[in-house]
């Protein structure tokens, strides 16, 4: 799984805006659902073009980007 596997960025789709590969559903939009309290259920009703596994495949990876050391010593101080 890479992030280039998940996104596609073709300034023929939405201008270059990011979007979930396959479809012309923008990756922000996933996040403002999440923002908004809108579960990822409500986001792939709402984008049935965006399958499951590439939702999670793309929260697996943002995940990974903040998993060090620091960060789970910074998360056990705090809770």
């Amino acid at each position: 799984m890479t992030i280039a596997g998940l996104i596609d960025s073709n300034p023929e789709i939405l201008s270059g805006t990011p979007v979930f590969v396959g479809t012309r559903v923008p990756v922000q939009t996933l996040f403002w659902h999440l923002e908004k309290g809108i579960s990822v259920e409500e986001f792939l009703e709402d984008f049935p073009s965006v399958s499951r596994k590439q939702v999670f495949d793309l929260l697996h990876l943002v995940a990974l980007t903040f998993k060090d050391e620091k960060t789970a010593e910074f998360y056990e101080s705090v809770a």
